[in-house]
């Protein structure tokens, strides 16, 4: 299985960025739902007020954590979307993107923004889906959110 996900995350990538367009899912009650993008695709400033960007960087889309991270992302991938999370990668340093100008990480690192658009969280480890709900559910633009849904 470890073998098979950079291919088979590569192969998403490819496809989300050959489109032009990021990849979507295909559920219609989930109008234009952003799921996975490359850096290179997007500005931050493309969903201010309207997603969570959980930024992933690494120097390689071989490097063990940036794989275990996403390994991690895609098991759980359905508490993410719940949070109006959108992934975007960057394993290529050489193409200096305006996401990795902005956040200059350092080797492996995934930085999570707000709704606001300000950095949330930084870390250097990767974590797994349940630590990352957690701490989205912590923040307090979700709390209201989860407090106008109960109403």
């Amino acid at each position: 299985m470890k073998r098979i996900f950079p291919a088979l995350l590569g192969l998403c990538l490819a496809l989300s960025t050959t489109t032009g367009s990021p990849a979507r899912a295909t559920d219609a009650t989930a109008p234009d739902t952003v799921v996975i993008v490359t850096a290179d695709a997007i500005t931050l400033q493309d969903f201010v007020w309207q997603k969570r960007p959980l930024v992933v960087f690494a120097d390689s889309p071989f490097d063990p954590r940036y794989v275990e991270q996403m390994e991690g992302i895609m098991d759980n991938l359905d508490s993410l979307l719940d949070r109006d999370v959108v992934i975007i990668t960057d394993t290529d340093p050489a193409a200096r993107s305006a996401v990795r100008e902005k956040l200059r990480p350092r080797g492996f690192m995934w930085v999570l923004i707000g709704k606001d658009g300000q950095v949330a969280l930084r870390k250097p480890v990767p974590w797994d889906a349940r630590e990352l709900s957690q701490a989205i559910d912590r923040m307090p633009l979700r709390i209201d959110e989860l407090r106008e849904e109960r109403r």
